[in-house]
């Protein structure tokens, strides 16, 4: 005699195993994102689309809670939020055109290539900085984390085929890219948005500090050759670390924020990741 069961609660796309949910927990993953973006922006390409289709300057904060809101839930999320926030993004790209400033070529933002560097950049930030934070990161956990994400690849519109599957690839990709990559007037002024950005006057005293101190430490979280384009030797903050001090910096940082999580127990998982924890906590009926 069959009987049928329930299925469980959704894991979403990734699931607790994944190392997705582990590294995404981490309380250093907003330095990897704030890296990303300035290593993204080196895509003159990418720069110019940021720069002709949004208000950053005017809205640091709102674009970088939205790309927040956007992880938390693909990784997080139930199937179906993944995929309806995925659709959004593509839907947003879609009605998205820019214009090469040098040669006045029209091009799409979802053109698959610089879509594939902007996954790239991330991914390539992420473990990164979490390896150089102290996060305990092997080469196998790396690839799994790599090809995990290739699952985030589809959802804004790329092909399997047009990611790297795991470390190796990630490293061949990025070196790939860079012939095509140098810092633009318009990539400059993004980094110097990102590390000095507009803060209401009565928050300054307190906030601008320890914000400087953040995003410089992404700064100099990256890679040499990018910060040898960028050469902006006067940004503010922890921008003009190098090599081992970054690195002490980077441990310094995870300690402190750790530390804090373990005194204010909420601060221990973000929204997202309490949900999912409830979701799949929860006993199916019958």
């Amino acid at each position: 005699m069959r009987t049928s069961r329930t299925p469980g609660p959704d894991p979403g796309l990734f699931g607790p195993g994944s190392v997705t949910w582990r590294l995404h927990a981490d309380p250093v993953l907003g330095v990897a994102g704030l890296r990303a973006l300035m290593l993204q922006a080196l895509h003159p390409r990418a720069a110019e689309a940021i720069s002709q289709n949004s208000a950053f300057r005017e809205d640091v904060w709102g674009r970088l809670s939205r790309t927040t809101e956007f992880i938390g839930v693909t990784t997080y999320g139930t199937t179906a939020q993944a995929l309806s926030a995925g659709a959004h993004v593509r839907a947003v790209h879609a009605a998205m055109a820019t214009v090469d400033p040098i040669s006045g070529h029209g091009y799409r933002v979802d053109e698959p290539e610089l879509l594939a560097w902007v996954h790239c950049a991330l991914v390539d930030s992420v473990i990164d900085v979490l390896r150089r934070s102290g996060v305990a990161l092997d080469d196998e956990q790396a690839d799994r984390y790599v090809d995990e994400q290739v699952r985030s690849a589809a959802l804004v519109g790329l092909e399997p085929t047009d990611v790297p599957h795991d470390g190796a690839a990630l490293a061949e990709a990025v070196r790939e890219f860079r012939p095509q990559l140098r810092a633009t007037r318009v990539a400059r002024e993004e980094v110097g948005y990102v590390v000095a950005p507009p803060i209401p006057t009565r928050l300054a005293p307190v906030a601008r500090p320890a914000w400087s101190a953040v995003a410089g430490l992404a700064f100099a979280a990256l890679p040499s050759w990018a910060r040898r384009m960028y050469s902006m030797p006067d940004l503010p903050g922890a921008a003009a670390l190098h090599g081992a001090a970054t690195t002490v910096a980077l441990h310094a940082l995870r300690a402190s924020l750790r530390g804090v999580q373990t005194i204010v127990p909420p601060l221990r998982a973000g929204p997202h990741l309490r949900t999912a924890r409830e979701r799949l906590a929860a006993r199916p009926d019958g």
